[in-house]
């Protein structure tokens, strides 16, 4: 109980960081870009742009320098503990849930046998990794050609997500894509962003010259970042929606969902300069519905359906305690969670859970145990209409098995 309050907490705190830093990434690109050349005036106190705002009642007036103002104020903000407070709860939850968690929520041995140790590996190698191509690349004469850059991006992308969901569950397998996702974003924030800011703050005290690189290569790394947030969005909802991440090709689906968000981004960045391309929401919208159709009815291939009925065949056979939390299980749980669901809501399996087998059962001791005997939220509704016996069968079980 604990561990799920401090999940809770954990959850609801990078929530709230994440707004306050998506809030102010969508901000200052549409600020940016909607700067108006100002009157001379401005212009001779060193003013590149400005813009009017009405909002809560009152007006205001921004204005960006094209090197800075005489003197840096006493009280200057700056915009960085919404990125670092974000990237450090949402890495903690990783941890908390995925890591320590892993043989309930990142290992499916249906995908890859793994142990923990083995599992945390991976996924620590693959956000880290991908960091490290993301960031080299980036300081690469690369980087000088957009498309280029934009295809290599898309490529590795690719690759993490392949990987990801052939070595964890579907449900690990996003979150660790977005985990990258994240890191990027918040690594340009750490490597790029605020450095290039430094400078700018140090120039202007010491009355040097301001290189117009540091604020070009800050506002590029800003403007990934404005592209990546709604894919990253989308993955972090993505694990109350299991048609997307047990879909048999997974990775596909995570890759064309990213496309079309940041393709529907495009149009909102060209909108702030004067740009409207309705066509980029019209594509946007049937590429979204096309993924819907694609995705709606995904098929259990013959090959796992085979895979399953000759573990089931050849499992060894069960004790009575065993049978009996067995019995439980496939009365109450596999109509929903199983590889062909009976239930007449879900189509497929909540949370990507399968308990079509003993193994399966068995490995997911702790969550059912915690869900159907603690919580008692499970299953849904009582729909099935579990008993307070058949709770204690599977509470007496778990206490068993954690006394072996």
């Amino acid at each position: 109980m604990l561990l799920d309050w401090l999940s809770l907490f954990l959850r609801w705190f990078h929530v709230i960081a994440g707004v306050a830093w998506i809030g102010a990434s969508f901000y200052f690109i549409w600020l940016d870009n909607n700067l108006r050349t100002p009157p001379d005036w401005k212009k001779q106190k060193g003013i590149k742009g400005d813009l009017w705002a009405v909002h809560g009642g009152g007006f205001y007036e921004v204005a960006k320098y094209e090197y800075g103002p005489e003197v840096i104020p006493e009280k200057l903000h700056w915009f960085k503990w919404e990125a670092y407070t974000t990237w450090i709860s949402g890495f903690l939850l990783l941890g908390l849930v995925y890591y320590h968690g892993a043989a309930i929520y990142l290992i499916d041995n249906s995908v890859m046998e793994l142990t923990p140790g083995e599992a945390i590996a991976r996924g620590l190698g693959l956000i880290f990794g991908g960091l490290f191509i993301y960031e080299a690349a980036c300081r690469s004469p690369l980087a000088r050609y957009p498309r280029v850059f934009a295809v290599m991006f898309l490529i590795l992308i690719a690759a993490a997500s392949y990987l990801a969901t052939h070595w964890f569950s579907g449900r690990g397998a996003f979150i660790h894509v977005g985990a990258l996702i994240g890191t990027i974003m918040a690594g340009n924030v750490f490597f790029k962003i605020m450095p290039a800011q430094r400078l700018m703050v140090d120039a202007v005290t010491n009355k040097t010259e301001i290189d117009p690189s540091w604020g070009l290569g800050a506002k590029l790394r800003s403007v990934h970042n404005n592209y990546l947030t709604l894919p990253l969005l989308f993955i972090m909802i993505s694990n109350h929606y299991p048609m997307t991440y047990q879909h048999q090709n997974a990775w596909l689906v995570l890759m064309a969902i990213g496309l079309v968000s940041a393709w529907i981004r495009h149009y909102f960045n060209l909108k702030h300069i004067g740009i409207s391309r309705p066509s980029i929401l019209i594509t946007g919208a049937i590429g979204m519905i096309i993924i819907a159709g694609w995705v709606s009815s995904p098929k259990v291939s013959v090959e796992e359906t085979s895979k399953t009925t000759t573990e089931a065949t050849i499992a060894a056979p069960l004790d009575i305690q065993q049978q009996a939390v067995f019995d439980v299980m496939q009365t109450h749980c596999a109509n929903c969670h199983s590889a062909k669901p009976t239930d007449d809501i879900f189509v497929i399996a909540p949370l990507g859970l399968m308990f079509d087998t003993w193994q399966q059962i068995e490995q997911r001791a702790a969550v059912i145990h915690r869900r159907a005997a603690v919580t008692r939220d499970m299953p849904m509704m009582n729909k099935t209409k579990m008993t307070e016996q058949e709770r204690q069968v599977i509470a007496t079980w778990f206490e068993d098995l954690n006394a072996k």
